[in-house]
């Protein structure tokens, strides 16, 4: 039986591994390819009425798979994890049929796809709860970290391939960002559907409907309410005073505490909480939560230095940034791929915990020393440093995720699983509102004045200047992170045509924003990548927990007592 039982171990490991893959690459090429899909639909995203569609096209497809992986992967454990998880690719690959086909123009185009992207959600949240729990399932505890470590590190390098393939695509057809998900889905679809089968322990039992709508409404309020708090309220340059971001982010949590009661009580909890019993499974996910808000925040500001301020000042024209930030961010993607699978093999035979955390360091050296980089920088500096965080993010990964999904009964990998996505997808939600906010604090203290003395100098009139210096740098932000460069919007055609021809040239070509902006930036950027280092730090040491907790230390008693299984823990 053992070659059955081996082939079916890959041909699971191909179809969850390609499942996986589709789903995070999906979350970041819309990411870069933002100004082609806004030019596509003929939306200005700058327009103050315009920056909540620019906001949930960035988030609403990762805050849908933050809430309901738990719930997916809990429904898995009932009715079977294959079944849930075919469901998803052929969900999956009809919205993105549906995206691509996008006949509206404007805020109703804007909202077709932001529909769409939420409902596509369902369908990768489907495959992300899932995927590792089959694998689990489908290989014996000696082999698991590797296996785990293939899926999984394909996933993270996903949302970095997603930079490149989303760069690429732009310069072509904003419509074939989301036609390149179709025939991988419809292959995907029909060879998980002849293919798959259940071979993990199933329990029947009741679904948890209070802890599903308590869980679901509280989480998204505070996702939520953290993301509108970026934007700009009753004169501040940030709504953390906002009433409605203030009700949501009280609320949610207050609902989060009342599903916590409801989980301790019911018998058959959406979210076993004695799972973190165990402090294998409470320290890795964790770290899980704390890497993906580093990660995350990595990846947006990476983005704003390439597209907004780096890429201009070398001669790049902003319609073909896109495609080039991701070309310049190879390395990291390099850095996932090399790392992974070898971390996983290599976790299997000496301890997953040490590959672990020391993977979250090399991630916090490479932080530092992205922070004495210049704004201007030479890039093969910069290339060795992106490596560097590509490869510590490899390194941790595989490892990370065979600690958690070895440490829970057979029955409750579905749940597990889903519970380490949500604290991944989460992650990378609350990157946007923490690493934003501090953003934008960081330019609200120097940016002002360096507007102002840079449009004066250009012979700006001083109220006109004054008036741009004084309006919320979150605009400047998101002219950044998208590759545009504002100053012609923002003087407007009057201010303009009354300047001589040569400073008109000089405020509306590619170096002038680029360079007024790049020393507020790098105010900002300091206090980002100091809270990313700590938080790769606190991770790492989490990432070291030793388990004793009710289930004896033991990384897996329930299918595989194999004596390598206390080398995981």
């Amino acid at each position: 039986m053992a070659a059955p039982v081996e082939r079916y171990g890959w041909i699971a490991l191909s179809n969850t591994t390609l499942g996986t893959l589709i789903a995070t690459i999906n979350s970041s090429i819309v990411l870069i390819s933002l100004p082609a899909i806004f030019n596509g639909i003929g939306l200005d995203p700058l327009l103050p009425g315009n920056v909540s569609y620019l906001l949930w096209m960035l988030m609403g497809y990762m805050l849908v798979t933050a809430v309901l992986v738990v719930t997916l992967g809990r429904l898995g454990d009932i009715y079977g994890r294959v079944r849930i998880y075919n469901a998803g690719f052929l969900i999956f690959t009809v919205t993105s049929v549906a995206l691509s086909l996008d006949p509206f123009h404007g805020g109703s185009g804007a909202l077709w796809l932001i529909g769409w992207r939420v409902l596509q959600a369902v369908g990768g949240s489907m495959l992300m709860a899932n995927s590792a729990a089959i694998i689990t399932d489908a290989f014996p505890l000696s082999r698991r970290g590797m296996a785990l470590g293939v899926n999984i590190v394909a996933g993270i390098a996903g949302s970095f391939i997603g930079l490149i393939l989303g760069g690429m695509l732009a310069e072509w057809n904003w419509r074939s960002i989301f036609w390149v998900n179709v025939p991988i889905g419809v292959l995907g679809t029909l060879w998980a559907y002849r293919s798959l089968r259940d071979t993990g322990v199933r329990r029947p039992a009741r679904i948890d409907w209070w802890g599903n709508v308590t869980f679901a409404a509280g989480l998204t309020a505070l996702l939520a309410a953290i993301t509108y708090g970026i934007q700009p309220y009753g004169g501040h340059t940030m709504g953390w005073t906002n009433p409605w971001v203030l009700a949501g982010l009280i609320g949610g949590v207050a609902v989060l505490a009342l599903f916590c009661l409801i989980e301790v009580r019911v018998a058959d909890p959406m979210f076993p909480l004695a799972l973190f019993r165990d402090r294998v499974f409470a320290g890795g996910n964790a770290a899980t939560l704390l890497g993906s808000v580093a990660r995350g925040g990595l990846q947006f500001m990476l983005i704003i230095w390439l597209q907004g301020i780096w890429l201009p000042l070398h001669g790049y024209d902003y319609a073909d940034t896109p495609l080039w930030a991701g070309i310049y961010l190879v390395p990291l993607t390099v850095g996932f791929l090399a790392a992974g699978p070898v971390a996983g093999y290599l976790s299997d035979r000496f301890g997953a915990r040490l590959f672990a955390a020391g993977g979250l360091v090399v991630m916090a050296l490479s932080f530092a020393g992205l922070l004495l980089l210049p704004t201007d920088f030479g890039y093969p500096w910069f290339a060795v440093l992106v490596f560097l965080n590509g490869l510590g993010g490899g390194l941790f990964a595989a490892p990370n995720t065979s600690l958690i999904m070895s440490s829970v009964p057979a029955e409750a990998r579905g749940a597990a699983s889903g519970m380490r996505a949500t604290f991944q997808n989460a992650g990378m939600v609350l990157s946007i509102g923490v690493f934003f906010s501090l953003m934008v604090a960081g330019l609200s203290r120097s940016l002002p004045g360096a507007l102002t003395s840079g449009l004066t100098a250009q012979g700006v009139p001083a109220p006109a200047a004054h008036t741009i210096a004084g309006l919320p740098p979150v605009g400047t932000l998101f002219a950044a992170f998208l590759g545009y460069n504002p100053i012609r919007q923002l003087l407007g055609p009057d201010v303009l045509n009354g300047l001589p021809a040569s400073h008109t040239r000089t405020l509306t070509g590619r170096e002038f924003f680029p360079h007024l902006i790049s020393q507020p930036f790098h105010d900002g950027l300091v206090v980002v990548f100091w809270l990313a280092i700590a938080m790769s730090l606190v991770a790492a040491a989490a990432s070291l927990v030793r388990g004793s907790g009710r289930r004896g230390g033991r990384a897996d008693t329930v299918d595989q007592p194999d004596p390598t299984a206390a080398r995981a823990r």
